[in-house]
């Protein structure tokens, strides 16, 4: 055993957490740490590493266990974002100042024999411990999290998520036996996810994750705990075993439960029968009294096994599109943002029309949160425009839901603000929203992240919106959250644009994907596992592998009429609109609807005039 824990008690804010908690991290283990918001993962974690203290139990960790946790804001730190990560390595950089002392000794004659025998054994350790390859290292986690740019900028400028990105790449670096990670996907972009999962897999030390990532915890872990009540359940294989073995467990507990209660009915009637045949006797017969009363003291010896959850509270969330809207909900055409001079959108074209489920995909910094802000009309674009539909009422779910609210104001006034209701009624429709009792009078400022969200979408529900734009909207729900909010949004009659990097509300929410590339928009139809593939083959061709001297006379012979860069980009679009049309073209032979044949037939003509274009654009 690496880690145990053995009868934890925690008290947090006056209620217990932990009464008697039992954990234990052996080696070479990789778990996934589930349960719902407010469970106590991260104050697990914390107890672990004794940044906060028990209340009650042990904790035993190995002798010279060197315990890694990303925390999801790091702690300040004054100089670049580079001279941040490279603290992974100061015991190497301590090698480093001692060799260099010991160079200065060499030339000293007394002392250059000892100098020279400590400075090769200093040497081999560096070199056992990686001290050549540290530029190296830190390029192969800069790139595989996308943070290259964040290293040569003062880390004091940089945004929590920036610095949570940085404090992951610096404790990757780190190496240490156990890593614990806390939500370590929240900031990250789809291939910097994807990047890392294959790096765990690859790691040597013991591992132990809280995620709401299920694609993650699926790629990544061997084991999953299950934190409920203040105890640990634990369970062999991935999130999705996880999730079976789950339902069985229950349903076999619950099975035994209704088979006890069906036992204990019958000893009552026995009881009950008993004590009536002893007073009919003549005389009362005192045996059966004692039979009786036997029985009594069995039943009350008895462990009553407790009924299991099969249905644990949950969101009462129902979706209503109000109102009609037209078919075409938003319509941009050739939209343009620069900042500074740094272009962002580069003439991007959208079209989405009535109940079509829209996903917006990309690397950290492509565009997305600008393209949003456009189509909430907040920003202008430079170039282009963006039309909204008619009786278009849009609810905007970004990723601090609450971010300019008074933060003193109380949960229930706050509701009530948004939407004209009795304090009862409000109450009543917060209950459907897991907020009982007296937890509608909080302050906003004592919500976490996942209660902001829930209580956004409570406002949502009254509020009479037709078209849904969601900006990263699971990063703060636990997973039961995460799966009513997809249940509801499948319900949802009205329109949906997302911009998500969780794969799994990916694909089971939005049936359109659309990628943003170097300023432009690339749409398909079908979801992201359908469609992935050709986002990686844009970013590989984007970034080709260097040519062989004869492949590039052969280009510059083939191009020399034209712009090289700007025939194959042509080309490149018309490729990948003709892969749309022959997309539709299939789903079309297979549909029965005539109302959605209709509306693939408008797509399919709109895709064969841009084709059209292209290729007149083409032949110049």
């Amino acid at each position: 055993m690496m880690i145990t824990m053995k009868d934890v008690y925690k008290i947090v804010a006056g209620r217990v957490l932990f009464e008697s908690l039992q954990f234990e991290l052996r080696k070479g283990q990789r778990v996934g740490l589930v349960g719902r918001n407010g469970s106590g993962k991260s104050t697990l974690f914390r107890l672990i590493t004794k940044e906060e203290p028990l209340d009650g139990g042990d904790l035993f960790i190995q002798k010279g266990l060197n315990i890694g946790y990303l925390r999801q804001i790091p702690d300040e730190w004054k100089g670049t974002g580079k001279a941040y990560v490279e603290t992974a390595f100061e015991a190497l950089f301590e090698m480093i100042r001692k060799m260099k002392k010991l160079e200065e000794e060499m030339m000293v004659p007394e002392k250059m024999e000892k100098a020279l025998a400590d400075y090769g054994e200093l040497q081999e350790q560096f070199t056992q411990a990686g001290g050549y390859e540290i530029e190296a290292s830190i390029d192969q986690v800069a790139n595989g999290l996308n943070i290259r740019e964040l290293l040569h900028q003062p880390f004091s400028h940089l945004s929590g998520g920036e610095k949570t990105k940085l404090g992951l790449a610096k404790l990757l670096l780190e190496k240490p036996n156990v890593l614990l990670l806390d939500e370590p996907t929240n900031h990250l972009d789809l291939q910097a996810i994807e990047w890392l999962e294959e790096y765990l897999k690859q790691y040597d030390g013991a591992i132990c994750i809280i995620s709401h990532d299920r694609y993650f915890l699926d790629h990544t872990v061997t084991d999953i705990m299950d934190l409920e009540s203040g105890e640990i359940d634990e369970y062999k294989g991935n999130y999705s075993s996880f999730e079976r073995q789950k339902e069985e467990k229950l349903l076999a507990e619950f099975h035994q439960y209704q088979e006890q209660q069906k036992k204990i009915k019958k000893m009552r009637e026995a009881i009950l029968r008993l004590r009536q045949w002893a007073n009919e006797a003549n005389p009362p017969n005192p045996k059966l009294f004692k039979k009786a009363k036997s029985m009594e003291k069995a039943l009350e010896r008895m462990e009553k096994l407790e009924r299991p959850v099969l249905d644990p509270k949950k969101m009462n969330l129902s979706l209503n599109a109000e109102g009609r809207t037209g078919k075409d909900i938003i319509v941009a055409e050739s939209v343009c943002k620069t900042y500074g001079d740094r272009p962002i959108l580069k003439g991007v074209d959208l079209h989405v029309r009535y109940q079509e489920r829209l996903a917006i995909v990309g690397a950290n910094g492509s565009g997305k949160s600008t393209l949003l802000r456009l189509l909430l009309d907040e920003e202008k674009p430079d170039a282009g425009e963006v039309k909204r539909g008619p009786s278009v009422e849009i609810g905007y779910l970004p990723q601090n839901p609450l971010h300019n609210v008074d933060r003193n104001q109380r949960m229930i006034d706050y509701f009530r603000s948004k939407i004209t209701v009795t304090e009862g009624n409000a109450r009543h429709i917060l209950a459907g929203f897991m907020f009982y009792g007296y937890d509608v009078f909080q302050k906003i400022r004592h919500l976490s992240g996942g209660e902001q969200m829930r209580l956004k979408l409570a406002v949502f529900m009254h509020q009479g919106i037709n078209v849904l734009i969601l900006d990263e909207p699971t990063n703060h729900l636990d997973i039961e959250s995460q799966e009513i909010l997809e249940e509801a949004l499948n319900q949802f009659e009205g329109t949906v644009i997302g911009v998500s990097h969780d794969r799994y509300f990916l694909n089971q929410c939005f049936s359109h994907t659309a990628y943003m590339l170097d300023g432009e928009l690339h749409r398909y139809i079908g979801t992201y596992d359908e469609t992935r593939d050709r986002w990686l083959n844009m970013i590989e061709d984007q970034n080709p592998k260097p040519s062989k001297p004869s492949e590039k006379k052969e280009k510059q012979a083939k191009y020399q009429i034209k712009d090289a860069k700007q025939e194959i980009s042509i080309e490149e679009k018309i490729e990948h609109l003709e892969n749309e049309l022959d997309a539709i073209n299939q789903k079309m032979q297979q549909e029965q609807n005539p109302g959605q044949l209709m509306e693939w037939q408008a797509e399919k003509d709109e895709l064969t005039t841009k084709i059209e274009k292209l290729y007149e654009q083409w032949i110049g």
